[in-house]
């Protein structure tokens, strides 16, 4: 297939309403979600009555809709060169496992002191690293989808080893050389493999086929023209649709203690910026060019909130205030990302990088 140089203005040209307009329509399906949840007698149970390894079926639905264009996309032949990468691959295990679960540990005890409840379940959410909508906003910025699926991977696996005694330690051991409070946390392995395997393996896979088998079938320049504009909207659109009905579902809790949600607002903005700010400054210290660079960021910024959400819910009960600290970290993180996006893109054409990008494929 044939790639082409674009300058910004013409991939700006390029883009459908959909995707010039996205801070917008999040911003709408956000609002519409809490609006619903509010106005909508029962909606909140009804969403929550059918689960997916402690997450609503709808809600499980629209993340995996939402994940398999990105994945699909990908070209898995070009992996062998990513896992090549040593740089790219030490600084993501090292910004993920080692100072993203140090900092939210910091912020959560620096910011919120005096409320236990909310400070665990900032912690937490700390500990669950990228898997889902972190594939969104690397391939919005133009980052590198290939190591963006080695990546998520990677930490997936490492979210299975290590999810269990990291929270072990930020919660009962560190607190406790400190001489401040400590909680408990149940979370087994199974839970935490169940949730990688649903929420990655299964979107991975299909991804994974569609390429294999289109290109077997139809021939790569079918696969990259034809098929995959047509499923490309089907990402976004999942996006839309699962913001809708998080909010939906918590709008309740969310807009009746305002005070709280900000409180706990403050360390998830504090936390996102930095991690993004840390992940790109290393990426461009160890030359990794722009778009490594932009995927190793979004990777360390990201968290994975369902599995964040179901711990808290099923450590802590449902009404917790660590679930609402889980429940209001994508209601930050999106925003915050989504804004990240378009300073990773300013920064793309402040560097004069022109990375091919194939026709009708990606902004």
């Amino acid at each position: 297939m044939t790639t082409v140089q674009h300058a910004p203005e013409q991939v700006a040209g390029r883009l459908s309403p959909l995707d010039r307009y996205l801070p917008a329509w999040i911003g709408l399906a956000m609002i519409l979600g809490l609006a619903l949840g509010r106005t909508v007698p029962g909606l909140g149970a009804a969403l929550d009555a059918v689960q997916l390894h402690g997450i609503s079926l709808p809600i499980a639905i629209g993340l995996l809709v939402m994940m398999y264009p990105p994945l699909a996309k990908v070209r898995y032949d070009r992996l062998g060169a990513v896992t090549s990468d040593r740089r790219l691959l030490a600084g993501s295990l090292v910004l993920n496992w080692v100072l993203g679960p140090a900092l939210m540990f910091a912020l959560a005890w620096l910011l919120l002191p005096d409320l236990p409840e909310y400070r665990t379940g900032l912690i937490i959410v700390g500990l669950a690293r990228c898997i889902a909508m972190v594939i969104i906003w690397n391939d919005l910025a133009c980052g590198d989808r290939e190591a963006a699926a080695l990546l998520v991977a990677l930490n997936s696996l490492f979210q299975i080893i290590a999810f269990a005694g990291l929270g072990w330690f930020y919660l009962t051991v560190l607190p406790g050389w400190l001489g401040l409070e400590q909680t408990a946390l149940e979370a087994s392995f199974t839970q935490i493999a169940v949730s990688v395997l649903v929420f990655l393996g299964v979107p991975l896979l299909a991804g994974y086929l569609s390429r294999t088998l289109g290109e077997r079938t139809k021939g790569r320049e079918w696969y990259e023209n034809t098929f995959l504009p047509r499923i490309s909207p089907f990402a976004l659109l999942g996006l839309l649709f699962t913001i809708v009905l998080l909010f939906a579902l918590q709008g309740e809790r969310i807009t009746s203690q305002p005070l709280d949600v900000a409180r706990i607002a403050l360390p998830l903005l504090a936390y996102f910026t930095i991690m993004w700010g840390g992940g790109y400054a290393l990426g461009v210290a160890l030359g990794l060019g722009y778009e490594r660079t932009t995927t190793l960021a979004f990777t360390a910024a990201g968290n994975n909130f369902e599995l964040a959400i179901a711990v808290a819910i099923a450590t802590f009960g449902v009404t917790s205030g660590q679930a609402l600290a889980g429940v209001v970290g994508p209601l930050i993180e999106v925003p915050v990302l989504v804004a990240l996006v378009y300073v990773s893109l300013a920064l793309r054409r402040r560097s004069g990088a022109r990375d091919p990008i194939p026709t009708q494929e990606r902004p």
